[in-house]
């Protein structure tokens, strides 16, 4: 239920995000609690997905090649050859993903909806900064939604999937009935235990991978402690922190293989990475020679790791089922 992690963690956050997050938990209205996970202090962290190389690693096992962004490469081939259409894209946060596929212009209309109003707010800024107009922002809960049936083209999930409760309900209902007959589900996920509650011997091995790193790179962010272990996140910090987090991640693959036949699937990792950087990636933003020999060596123990284990972490494309209509 609680572990050492979990109060190094609510002292980090302390530190990194202020006493006014710290209170916004003392609710006991689970929406409050995870529009506070989503609010303008979130950027004050120190997480894997911010590594520069990393994000290189995931273009090159989505992708092929580190250059090409998973939005490049759904245009150069899923979507190759189509054109005018529309995008829903559920938990959009701030939209970085749905503003660079905008820039394409194979879309006619995107629709973003998010809980939180402050990533609504950004996003909004950020598409008027850069001139982007076919964009709708909706500051809503899923629930609360008001769209026409089989009005669009793809419905995307981008780190937003693993935070719905009931997945299985979600796709049969809400998602298959927005999409068209043709239309297409792009996830990009986590996929992995839900809660955030690891196997033992997942746990046991981003310790020997924190091991690899020197003490003078285990630093964490905003802080004078230096990461020495992992013990993984308590159930009832899970449930404080955000009631929403992971909350049934576990069945996503199963019920997206349920109700839709892949067309492109990249398991592309983070079993290993996302623990053993966590709180200490930013020292790994500015890369030398020895950073580099670092990371070359945790990501070879990753992919050791991921040779007998599933993948935490799939971006996938997906069609209905017995929709047989071929796809450009």
């Amino acid at each position: 239920m609680i572990t050492k992690d979990d109060i190094i963690d609510i002292f980090l956050k302390g530190r990194q995000r202020g006493i006014k997050f710290i209170l916004s938990k003392f609710t006991f209205s689970g929406l409050a609690r995870t529009q506070s996970a989503f609010n303008e202090t979130a950027k004050q962290s120190s997480n894997w997905w911010d590594i520069p190389s990393v994000r290189l690693r995931w273009n090159e096992k989505i992708t092929g090649s580190e250059n090409t962004s998973y939005e490049q490469y759904l245009i150069q081939t899923v979507l190759s050859g189509r054109s005018e259409l529309t995008l829903l894209s559920l938990g959009s946060g701030t939209c970085e993903h749905e503003i660079e596929l905008a820039k394409y212009k194979k879309f006619k209309r995107i629709t973003c909806v998010d809980l939180s109003a402050s990533s609504i707010a950004e996003a909004k800024a950020a598409a008027q900064k850069k001139q982007i107009q076919d964009i709708d922002f909706i500051c809503s809960d899923i629930k609360e939604l008001n769209l026409n049936s089989k009005s669009f083209d793809i419905v995307l999930f981008n780190a937003s999937l693993h935070h719905f409760k009931d997945v299985d309900s979600l796709l049969s209902n809400e998602v298959i009935n927005y999409l068209k007959d043709s239309g297409l589900l792009v996830i990009n996920e986590f996929v992995g235990p839900n809660r955030l509650q690891f196997p033992k011997e997942q746990i046991i091995r981003v310790n020997e991978a924190i091991k690899l790193i020197p003490k003078k790179y285990r630093r964490r962010y905003k802080s004078s402690l230096y990461k020495r272990s992992f013990s993984g996140s308590g159930y009832l910090r899970m449930i404080i922190a955000d009631p929403s987090e992971c909350i049934d991640s576990i069945s996503i693959m199963s019920a997206v293989h349920k109700y839709f036949e892949p067309i492109i699937e990249k398991p592309y990792g983070g079993n290993i990475l996302m623990n053993a950087l966590k709180d200490i990636a930013h020292n790994f933003y500015d890369l030398d020679k020895e950073k580099k020999e670092v990371l070359k060596e945790l990501f070879l123990f990753e992919d050791n790791y991921l040779l007998n284990n599933h993948s935490d972490f799939v971006f996938g494309v997906y069609q209905k089922k017995n929709i047989k209509k071929p796809i450009n």
